[in-house]
């Protein structure tokens, strides 16, 4: 990929997950940093690195560089955000809340689920922490005989209401850190009586997903949803867990959660030699899995109208099936 074009905090909107415009543009200051400090030349090195997957579907995008309607149409007003504070709040008291310790970091994550059975990493979408993840992962913990579910902040506890505010979390994102995070879920839920760990995600959740099963040994299945990795986080061809992916028919985000991502997905998968499965919905857009009232109301704000309560079982019941398989039940 061109990294000529770096990710820059002055973006007037912002295309992830939302359908909103992402601006590109050039950051001098980056630059500069680079020819007269090596010290900052091997940061942005990092950086570049980190951040492809990010940059790979800002750049992709069928949006790219057109100016949007949609944040104008779809203004966040703090009556909007009332309803969906007290979603989180009372998807919040169903978890129990631990510390995990990796490297010289400490990180929160929440638990849901019964002891000692089969574990599930849940991921995050660009929002953070927020009601439809914790949505997802209470959803996990009581199918068949119970999963017990465990959401890394990645975010280390900022959670978006507004657009803006989740483009400035995800350009913010260390994805090798984020890596880092799943292997120490994994880690604290086989240590802590889970005999089989998987990890499943969305959208961004779901490229990094797909991410650990090539980079974290421990992983023995992931299910990600409508995202996928850039070749500089991580290669699918070299994946080691067996993995299953769901995408939209209808999903706009070229490059990252398309029909051709999808497809270049499956034929990466296939040269791996493991077990794989690739879905793709007819009639569905991006995120279509966030089924919540409130969760239809902010893709319907932002363009995506489509509801399929069939895809979405479908969607389950394929989850259900595969992480049986290769995580065994309670």
């Amino acid at each position: 990929m061109d990294h000529s074009s770096q990710i820059g905090p002055g973006w007037a909107s912002f295309g992830f997950c939302v359908g909103l415009s992402p601006l590109v543009h050039q950051s001098s200051s980056f630059r500069n940093q680079e020819d007269s400090n090596p010290q900052a030349a091997t940061r942005l090195e990092n950086t570049q690195v980190a951040m492809g997957t990010a940059q790979l579907l800002l750049r992709r995008s069928s949006f790219l560089l057109t100016p949007s309607p949609l944040l104008c149409r779809y203004p966040v007003h703090s009556s909007r955000l009332q309803p969906r504070a007290a979603m989180a709040a009372d998807a919040t008291s169903q978890f129990q809340k631990i510390q995990i310790q990796r490297d010289d970091t400490t990180f929160d994550a929440y638990i849901v689920g019964k002891e000692n059975a089969p574990g599930v990493v849940v991921l995050q979408e660009w929002w953070g922490v927020d009601y439809q993840v914790k949505n997802h992962a209470i959803h996990i913990s009581h199918i068949g005989d119970g999963y017990r579910a465990l959401i890394p902040d990645l975010y280390r506890g900022k959670v978006a209401l507004e657009v803006a505010e989740a483009q400035h979390l995800m350009e913010g994102l260390d994805w090798q850190g984020a890596i880092k995070d799943i292997q120490a879920s994994v880690k604290w839920l086989k240590e802590n009586g889970s005999p089989k760990v998987g990890v499943t995600g969305y959208c961004m959740g779901g490229a990094l997903a797909i991410a650990s099963g090539v980079l974290v040994p421990e992983v023995d299945a992931v299910v990600a949803f409508y995202g996928t990795p850039s070749s500089e986080l991580a290669d699918p061809s070299k994946a080691q867990a067996p993995t299953q992916a769901h995408f939209g028919e209808l999903d706009s985000f070229v490059g990252f959660a398309d029909v051709t991502a999808a497809k270049s997905l499956e034929e990466k998968l296939k040269s791996s030699g493991i077990p794989h499965e690739v879905h793709i919905y007819p009639g569905c857009s991006h995120a279509f899995m966030n089924a919540s009232p409130e969760a239809l109301e902010r893709r319907k704000g932002m363009g995506m109208t489509d509801e399929n309560k069939g895809a979405i079982d479908l969607s389950w019941s394929r989850f259900t099936t595969w992480m049986g398989r290769f995580l065994g039940s309670a």
